[in-house]
Parts: structure tokens; C-alpha cells; sequence
């Protein structure tokens, strides 16, 4: 990490007189006992994490923030925490994908001789990049010193992204560059297509665009007004080249327009952005109704106080500081996504690419990563926010019925993009049904059902080898790639749809889906205790390594970002099945311990994701992260506990390479919210919680409709990680679970710790449902 790349805990010189705080006073002021301590915005910022500090709402529309990259893996954002130089400031960013796309809009406030190209990310003077220091983020708010002497602030409301820029005395000029994008090297073709720039008589500067990266086909407006106006005005078109002197407008592909400032540094130059994906005219309601004056510092203010609101959803005492600042962290980026798509008139672009208006009330979404977020994500959501959970699960039925795929996969600006494997969407819906959750699941019903059986229904790169799946009972690894992960995701997410089924009245469909789900047992083989690929004969692939990622290591994977050892436990609805395979509790005891002491070899082409090994549990990556909680099935609960603890303290950090893995869009940062309250959903269509560790002497939970929720671990300690009793407003409880639709009445659960094993939860009797029934 480059000195110059450090944030600092006070203001630089000459820097209060223009803030007008010191940093952190805006939200100290609002959040005198914000959840955990205050978060820190560059947690996950670092490492594989990919998140980014710039500020945003609550499920925001906008993600205005500091682009430091736009070509490479760990740029994901646009941001990395260990890079040297700022290319500018854009409207637009994932937190924590795999996968990259959006900056949309980038501002780049400068001076001396105009660039027009960001230059390499090892040599910054090459091109407009900007060294940088001095640099700041709290919730709502992003700062930062640019080496032109330009001092940054950004703020936000839902739809529009707001600028400060102060410049040192003299000219200066500030670039939008419409055509900066997330770039990889297997992008081919065009990248932009449709492109315009235009500059309003009374300064109002629109735009448009069209991208193929990620989410093929996306298109953004902006509409942005400055607070003075420029002395010069030049767009460039195609290849950089400017257009006519005296130009109000352009349109091509990659465009650009700068406005130069001879006296920048008379006084602040404020922006302010408004956003849509619908239209121009989106872009400009957002900006007459979030931002209709000057006021920076009150925007600011809002952003913070919306912040200590939502952060007020889990309160925490005991821990370590270091804990604290990672449980408020972990809750910032748990709350980012999914992010507002719906226009200030309730109109968006669903997935069928026309556009579309919400009910009165309701609002549209995107960045669905449902492959990772059914997991933790939307369960924490279920408890501490049902009415956002709610509003979530309604737009994923009515992009259920809009989509051309049915039920959604990975949902971005429109464009599903069909990323991982399975349906998710229906796993969402089906929890938030069990768990009482209002929505027309019977309107959607129709095309899950054609998902679940129709074969005339048209696959997408997550629903491939489904015919084989209906017909064999699994997916052949000589006919589909990934064929052992989609037998056990199309066998989860069959659990899933017969809830949907139930709830729509199609009941023999639900029960043969619930038969169905258990499909997944073709694809483990009990002869050798692992999830071995298959082949459309019947046979297993012979020479079985469970290191390997697939059969043909260097061709063809078999698994789905996991080799055999992570996805022998991928099952989530069946565990006594699953242990029933094994031959019984102390033979799958033994292979769980297994799966945490292995050497934790990786083959040379396992992806990056597969990260945060203990063993061959990779805690960086979602297919095994329930693994822990397995062994409360076998009747090992205190083997959970010691496991669930040491994950907790090892695999989280209050720094920038704090979060193992990819975040992605809040899942490893709701792993670790649940999990430090002592409790996780292994099943979250089950509707049930399996108890794990506690982290916090004490938590206070906000369940919605004013109840709450009070964990206490009393004798709590970092060697005290064992449950020796629970209790249950004031009385005992011996099960090893609890219902959702318990702990959401309110009340107090109650730990007792010790630092030895003790028989807590154990008995058949208390172990966990599993597969709708308690253990044989």
C-alpha cells in the first residue's frame, strides 16, 4: 500500500476550513451509538473483496465513487485499495462482484494541459490519472486530494450523485468521459454502440449511452448541471477528435466533453447528477426533485442520517473494537444491495427490455446476485428489514413474469444475465413465502412452473442440461459443463419451487418437485463419500480426485467455482439424507472434520475465488459456507460452535483485505452478521435458524413493526465459544434451532458460554429440522 494511498484520521492542512468539520463530525453528530462503532468504508476494499469506499444510500440507485481501475479482476468496482492513482469519479459501482461492470459517467476534475485518456495504471503521468492523498469515507460521504491540488467531496441522495471540487487558485477544467467503462480482456466487438452528449442553453448537460459489457444491452442518461457556468465547452467524438468549434452536442460511440474553468479556483465548482435507465427525462425529474438547489453540505447530512438509521438495525456490545468496527462495516455492506432501479414516476426497464411502471408504493431493483445472496443476504434481510425484503420479493415476482427466462438468475440494469447456475430467484421468493412475506406468488407460479418442467422452455448459460437432469436424475459431465453443481442447485431450487407450488395451489407439482429435489444423491457417490462428476451411461468418473475442479482438468469443469471436497456439502435441504449416505452421524462427523483438516491443496487452475481455505473449506466463496453448521445435524453442535468462532475471528478484518473473498453485494458480510448473533439458516426455504456461536456479549436486533430482538452470551470470552444453555424469554430451551417465526415475535435469547464442549443440543430430539422432518 502506497503512502500517498493512506486515508488519514485527521484533516490535511488547510483542509477544515473547507470541509467545515473534521471528519466523522457529520456522522458522530447523527450517530452518537451507531451499531458497532463506526464503519469503515475501505473494509473489503483491498484483497479480493472488491467492494469501494465511495458513498451511496441504502439500496441506491447511486454509487458515486473514485474509479482507481477499469482492466483487471480485482477491479471489479473500480476501485482496489493498493492503487496509486485516481482516473476520476463515477456514478456507478458493483460491491464485491465477480464479475465487473457499470462507472458509468466519469468526472475528472484537473488542471494544466487536458487529457483525454487515463493512461496505464503503472505509469498515472502517461494520461489523466491523478495520484492522490488525504483520502476519507464515512456513510454518505467520500473525500479525497487529488495531486492537481484539487480537494474532492462526493455525496449522494437515491438518484442523484453530488460534487464538491475545490480548486487551487488559477484554471482549471473538469472531463466527463462517457465512453470509461469496466474493460476485460475477453471483451470482443463494440462495447458502446450508442452514444450522445448534449449542452442545454441554460448549462444542463444530457447524456446517453448503450453497453455490451456484463449486462449486454444496458443503457444509462444522466442529466448534470453545474454550478457556474464553463468559458469554453469542447466535445470529442470517435477517436478523441473534437468536434466544431462552437458544438452544443455530439453522438457516436466513446464520447467526451470538457468544460474549462479560467478562474476555477474562485470559488467551489459544485455538480450534481441525476440518473435513470429509462430516459433523459428520468435523469432531469431526479434532479429537479433530490437535487433542486445548492446545498452539499445538507445532502451530506441526510446521507449520514439515513446511515445511522439503517445501521440501527443491530446493536452490539462486548467484542473487541476491532469486532465492533467489522459488525458496523459488514451491516453497510450487507444494506448496499440490491439497488433501486425504479425512476422517480415508478417507470423502469424490466427484463423483457420495455419499459414498464411499478404499483403505487412499490419500486423496482437490480443487482440481484441471488447465486450468493439467497444464502445470508436475504435471510438477514427477512429479520431486520421485512418491509425492504417485501419490497424485493414483489419485484422478483413481477420480473418472474416479465423475464423471457422466468425466474431471475442475476438480474443487472435490466439485462438478466444468466451468471451462475440455477434459478435463485425462486429461493428468495419461496423463504419470504414460508416466512409470511406478502407477494402475488401465484401470478409468477406459471413460469416457475414452465422453468421447473417445460423442455420447450429456453435454457440459459444457468439452466443448461436440464433435460438430462428430468431424465437421469442428474446432469452428465460428458454432456454439460458444471454438471455436478447443477444437479445439486436444480435439486435446491426444486425445494424452492414446491413452496411456490404449494402457495399457488398446485400441489401435486409441488410434491413431485419436493421428490425431485432429491436428485442431488446422484451426484454423491457413497462408495467413496464425495460428490463425484457422472456420466450419462451411469458411471463415475474413475480416476476421481476431489482436489481436481473436473474430469478434465484443463477442458472441462465439473463444479461450479468448487472442486469435490466443497461440493460434497453443497446439499442444504437434506442434511439426514445427506448423513444417511455416509453411513450414519459419526461417519459424517468424521468426514466434516475431514473437510476442515484436509491439506488445503489446490489445483493450478482453481479461480481466485476459491479462497479463505480451512482445509478445503473454502469460506471465500458461497457453494460450502453452511458447512459449519452441518455438524448440529450429526449431533456435534459444539463442533459447530469451535468452527463458526474461529471463522468469525479469522476470516474477518477491520482493514481493506478484511473480507476473505469477494463480498458479493453484501453475502460474506451477512454471513458474518447472522452467524456473530449465533444463529444461520443452513435451509433459508426452511425458515428455521441453526445455532452456531455467538460473537457479542450482548446484540440488539430491530425486527420491524417496533419488536426486538436481544441476544446475550453470558460468560462470553474468545476461549468461551461453547454453548452450554439457551434460554428463551426466561425459559430453558434445549433445541439446538429456532423458528424465524419466533424470533421475529421479539424477546431475548440467552447463550450460556463455556470454554469446554458441553452436550447442548445434541439429542436427536434437538437437532434441526431437515427436509421438513427432524432426524431418523
Amino acid at each position: 500500500m502506497t503512502t500517498a494511498n493512506r486515508r488519514e484520521l485527521l484533516l490535511g492542512t488547510g483542509l477544515a476550513s473547507l470541509a467545515g468539520v473534521l471528519p466523522g463530525a457529520a456522522w458522530a453528530a447523527t450517530a452518537a451509538r451507531p451499531a458497532a462503532g463506526k464503519p469503515d468504508l475501505f473494509v473489503g476494499t483491498g484483497g479480493h473483496g472488491h467492494t469501494f469506499p465511495g458513498p451511496s444510500l441504502p439500496s441506491g440507485m447511486v454509487q458515486l465513487g473514485p474509479d482507481t481501475d477499469n482492466a483487471r479482476w480485482d477491479a471489479c468496482s473500480g476501485y482496489h485499495r493498493d492503487d496509486g492513482s485516481i482516473m476520476g469519479f463515477s456514478h456507478t459501482h458493483l460491491s464485491g462482484t465477480g464479475i465487473g461492470d457499470m462507472l458509468d459517467v466519469l468526472v475528472v476534475p484537473s488542471r494544466g494541459p487536458l487529457k483525454l485518456v487515463p493512461g496505464a495504471l503503472d505509469k498515472p503521468d502517461e494520461g489523466y490519472r491523478q495520484r492522490f492523498s488525504d483520502e476519507f469515507a464515512e456513510p454518505g460521504y467520500y473525500r479525497v486530494r487529488l495531486e492537481s491540488g484539487v480537494l474532492a467531496e462526493l455525496t449522494v441522495t437515491e438518484r442523484t450523485g453530488q460534487h464538491r471540487y475545490h480548486f487551487p487558485a488559477g484554471e482549471g477544467h473538469i472531463l466527463i468521459d462517457l465512453a470509461h467503462m469496466i474493460q476485460d480482456v475477453w471483451d470482443k466487438g463494440t462495447l458502446i454502440d450508442e452514444a450522445s452528449l448534449h449542452l442545454d442553453a441554460d448549462g444542463l448537460l444530457t447524456g446517453s449511452r448503450r453497453v455490451h459489457r456484463w449486462a449486454k444491452g444496458r443503457r444509462i442518461h444522466f442529466a448534470m448541471r453545474f454550478s457556474r457556468r464553463p468559458d469554453r465547452v469542447t466535445f470529442f467524438g470517435n477517436g478523441d477528435v473534437p468536434a466544431a468549434k462552437g458544438a452544443t452536442g455530439i453522438t457516436g460511440d466513446r464520447l467526451k466533453v470538457a468544460l474549462f474553468f479560467d478562474d476555477a479556483g474562485r470559488a467551489p465548482i459544485e455538480i450534481k447528477t441525476g440518473i435513470s435507465a429509462v430516459d433523459v427525462a428520468g435523469a432531469k425529474a431526479a434532479l429537479a426533485a433530490e437535487a433542486p438547489g445548492w446545498a452539499f453540505d445538507a445532502t451530506r447530512a441526510a446521507a449520514a442520517r439515513r446511515w445511522a438509521s439503517e445501521l440501527d438495525a443491530v446493536r452490539v456490545e462486548g467484542g473487541t473494537p476491532e469486532q465492533r468496527t467489522i459488525m458496523a462495516s459488514a451491516l453497510y455492506h450487507a444494506f448496499l444491495s440490491p439497488t433501486l432501479f425504479t425512476d422517480r414516476d415508478g417507470r423502469y426497464v424490466g427484463l423483457d427490455r420495455q419499459v414498464h411502471t411499478v404499483p403505487a408504493g412499490e419500486a423496482a431493483f437490480s443487482a440481484y446476485s441471488l447465486w450468493d445472496t439467497y444464502r445470508a443476504l436475504h435471510p438477514l434481510l427477512t429479520l431486520v428489514r421485512p418491509d425492504r425484503a417485501g419490497l424485493f420479493v414483489r419485484d422478483l415476482v413481477r420480473q418472474t413474469i416479465q423475464s423471457p427466462a422466468g425466474p431471475p438468475v442475476w438480474p443487472l440494469q435490466g439485462v438478466e444475465t444468466a451468471c451462475m447456475i440455477g434459478w435463485h430467484g425462486v429461493s428468495v421468493m419461496a423463504e419470504a413465502c414460508a416466512k409470511g412475506i406478502k407477494a402475488d406468488y401465484a401470478s409468477a407460479w406459471p413460469q416457475i412452473r414452465r422453468r421447473a418442467f417445460d423442455r420447450t422452455f429456453k435454457d440459459v448459460d444457468s439452466t443448461l442440461g436440464r433435460g438430462f437432469y428430468y431424465d437421469l436424475g442428474f446432469v452428465p459431465a460428458d454432456k454439460t459443463w458444471e454438471s455436478v453443481s447443477r444437479t445439486q442447485e436444480y435439486a435446491y431450487d426444486d425445494w424452492a419451487m414446491a413452496v411456490l407450488a404449494d402457495a399457488a395451489g398446485a400441489h401435486d407439482d409441488a410434491r413431485t418437485l419436493r421428490k425431485r429435489s432429491l436428485n442431488y444423491r446422484n451426484v454423491i457417490d457413497p462408495g467413496i463419500g464425495f460428490a463425484r462428476p457422472r456420466f450419462a451411461d451411469g458411471s463415475w468418473w474413475k480416476d476421481y480426485d476431489p482436489i481436481q475442479l473436473g474430469h478434465q482438468p484443463d477442458k472441462q469443469r465439473d463444479y461450479t467455482e468448487a472442486n469435490g471436497w466443497q461440493a460434497t456439502f453443497l446439499n442444504q435441504h437434506d442434511s439426514y439424507g445427506l448423513i444417511a449416505m455416509f453411513g450414519g452421524d459419526q461417519a459424517f462427523e468424521r468426514k466434516l472434520d475431514a473437510l476442515f483438516t484436509a491439506p488445503s491443496t489446490m489445483p493450478r487452475n482453481a479461480p481466485p475465488d476459491i479462497s479463505g481455505l480451512v482445509g478445503q473449506y473454502a469460506h471465500g466463496n458461497e457453494p460450502d459456507q453452511h458447512a459449519a453448521y452441518l455438524y448440529a445435524f450429526a449431533g456435534a453442535p459444539w463442533k459447530t460452535q469451535a468452527m463458526v468462532r474461529r471463522l468469525l475471528t479469522e476470516m474477518y478484518k477491520a482493514a481493506p483485505d478484511g473480507v476473505i473473498g469477494n463480498d458479493d453485494c453484501g453475502q460474506m458480510s451477512a454471513w458474518f452478521v447472522l452467524s456473530s448473533l449465533g444463529f444461520y439458516p443452513v435451509d433459508p426455504v426452511s425458515g428455521v435458524y441453526v445455532f452456531g456461536s455467538p460473537l457479542f456479549d450482548i446484540a440488539d436486533v430491530q425486527l420491524g413493526g417496533g419488536r426486538t430482538l436481544r441476544v446475550r452470551a453470558i460468560g462470553n470470552a474468545a476461549d468461551r465459544p461453547y454453548v452450554q444453555s439457551v434460554r428463551w424469554n426466561g425459559k430453558p430451551w434445549t433445541r439446538n434451532w429456532i423458528r424465524h417465526a419466533d424470533l421475529v415475535q421479539g424477546g431475548e435469547l440467552v447463550f450460556t458460554m463455556g470454554d469446554r464442549p458441553s452436550r447442548f443440543g445434541a439429542a436427536k430430539q434437538d437437532r434441526p429440522p431437515s427436509y421438513g422432518v427432524g432426524p431418523a
